[in-house]
């Protein structure tokens, strides 16, 4: 599990869609939502981000290792 801070969502989101499994978003009522390509849940993403000023706290849980160091590579580069 990983705690985010997206502050580039296209790039983020790019990154996500690119993993070859899938990313889970922890939401708050404790379910967990694939987030890789499901693009309804992408657009709440968005609106999220918008509405806290171009940031959104995120927490992920990414099964397949490859896909988990692609997106820590992409948050460390991104910082």
């Amino acid at each position: 599990m990983v705690k985010l801070n997206i502050l580039n969502m296209e790039n983020f989101l790019d990154t996500v869609n690119a993993c070859a499994g899938k990313v889970y978003m922890l939401c708050q009522n404790g379910k967990k939502q694939n987030i890789n390509g499901e693009e309804k849940i992408q657009d709440s993403l968005w609106r999220q981000y918008f509405q806290n000023k171009k940031c959104l706290r995120i927490i992920l849980e990414i099964p397949n290792p490859t896909d988990y160091m692609n997106i820590v590579s992409y948050y460390a580069g991104d910082c």
